[in-house]
């Protein structure tokens, strides 16, 4: 009896792990102001997203840091605003912004940064923009999150 209970136990516990699929995304931040793509796109099949954010420049985070921002493309420009007057300390972010679906830290020259968020948070066929909190970044560093296209 305790055998099989364990068996079924086990059973249970590596469907689970098949059933998990982490994907994982990896960008590039520029000196210049520029990711190094412009549409990220997560299967349907993943139940969480790893996103690696490498800054390749090599200036300081105070005067050209990057992070990897994202929300529902309506929300895009009011959280990139509010995050103007949180200030470098807080990685340009308001605090617990509901708004923010995942985000990195912000980073300088030559670091590295992830996110792990699951996709519970986004909807298939929903409109999501990623983009640079840093102050002015916003406008022109800024891509399309597909989801389970």
């Amino acid at each position: 009896m305790l055998r099989s209970s364990l068996l079924a136990i086990a059973a249970l516990l590596l469907s689970t792990q098949l059933q998990a699929k982490t994907c994982e995304l990896s960008i590039d931040s520029t000196d210049q102001m520029t990711f190094s793509a412009k549409e990220l796109s997560v299967g349907a099949d993943c139940t969480e997203v790893k996103l690696t954010l490498h800054h390749v420049g090599k200036l300081a985070k105070n005067v050209m840091g990057h992070n990897w921002v994202l929300t529902k493309t309506a929300d895009y420009q009011p959280v990139a605003q509010d995050g103007m007057k949180a200030g470098l300390d807080a990685d340009y972010l308001k605090a617990d912004d509901d708004r923010v679906i995942a985000h990195t830290a912000l980073i300088g020259g030559g670091e590295t940064t992830s996110v792990t968020f699951p996709v519970s948070k986004l909807e298939k066929g929903g409109d999501y923009t990623f983009f640079c909190s840093f102050p002015g970044h916003w406008a022109v560093m800024h891509g399309k999150l597909v989801f389970g296209g």
